[in-house]
């Protein structure tokens, strides 16, 4: 038996750190993990798991893993399979062209992986059509980002978490996608030194357990924070030294979405809300600093 290994669980964003317990036998050929507990001393989980982390010992074995590759369920030799593959390749292409193939990778791959991946579609084969599941899950934020600071940057970390007094959580269902971060959120709302406000037209577990759920309708996202900023602008409540040292096209912005006119009955109609939940969202959850009662 060896010491613990430190790592990390593969699975959400949350990056938990893990601990794994290696039985090297006889020899590190004979290596295999006996079990997987939370590292107590990790930043992201101090110790805690989530299902998907709890059970990763039992992904590790190879015990139900294929040994060599199969067609048609049957074993074969690896040369046979990739020979197989780069026929099925090379006789579409003859007859489709290039751009009749694509690669779709795992998001779990490691970066020189990409690399080769992209040289062999891009350099070999001759098109562009390959991707990730990265890019399903985090093109639009990426593009978001970018437009709103000019570059692919998260402008979020724990700490944020640990000191906000309120946090909006947009269409994001933390409770089933990142549980353990999610778990540290609830622990200060009970505590009383968070409220939380759900903005998702969906009733998820998340909304169940926030102070506040926004049930918007679908495709409303742009009409509610067009309206926010019209009102934050109306009641004085940005910051105008830091657009103008660090934005620009804030008087275009205010032009377009017509912040002249802070109606937050319109507001609420065209996002499928009442008035009296706009109003609790933009009084008691922006405009205080600090939070005394229920919302």
């Amino acid at each position: 038996m060896s010491g613990p290994v430190k790592t990390t669980c593969p699975y959400c964003g949350v990056g938990c750190g893990v601990s794994v317990e290696v039985s090297t036998a006889n020899s590190p050929a004979e290596s295999r993990v006996i079990a997987v507990s939370g590292d107590v001393a990790h930043p992201a989980n101090a110790g805690k798991l989530c299902v998907k982390g709890t059970n990763l010992a039992g992904t590790l074995g190879h015990a139900t893993r294929l040994k060599t590759p199969q067609v048609n369920g049957a074993d074969v030799t690896w040369s046979e399979a990739i020979r197989r593959v780069a026929n099925g390749f090379r006789t579409t292409i003859d007859e489709f062209g290039p751009d009749s193939v694509a690669f779709y990778l795992s998001g779990q791959l490691l970066t020189e992986d990409y690399y080769v991946a992209n040289k062999l579609m891009k350099g070999f084969i001759g098109s562009a059509n390959v991707d990730t599941n990265s890019r399903l899950c985090m093109a639009s934020a990426v593009a978001a980002h970018k437009r709103a600071f000019g570059e692919d940057v998260v402008p979020c970390d724990y700490q944020d978490l640990n000191e906000c007094e309120l946090l909006v959580m947009v269409g994001s269902n933390a409770a089933w996608a990142h549980p353990v971060l999610f778990q540290s959120v609830l622990e200060r709302r009970q505590a009383g030194t968070l409220k939380v406000v759900v903005i998702d037209p969906r009733a998820t577990t998340t909304a169940q357990e926030a102070d506040l759920h926004l049930a918007i309708r679908p495709g409303a996202d742009l009409a509610l924070f067009n309206g926010l900023l019209s009102h934050l602008h109306q009641v004085g409540a940005t910051d105008l030294d830091f657009i103008q040292t660090h934005t620009s096209g804030f008087a275009g912005a205010l032009e377009e979405i017509g912040a002249d006119d802070d109606n937050v009955a319109d507001v609420a109609s065209a996002c499928g809300l009442t008035e009296a939940e706009l109003q609790t969202f933009l009084v008691q959850g922006l405009m205080r600093k600090f939070f005394v009662g229920p919302f």
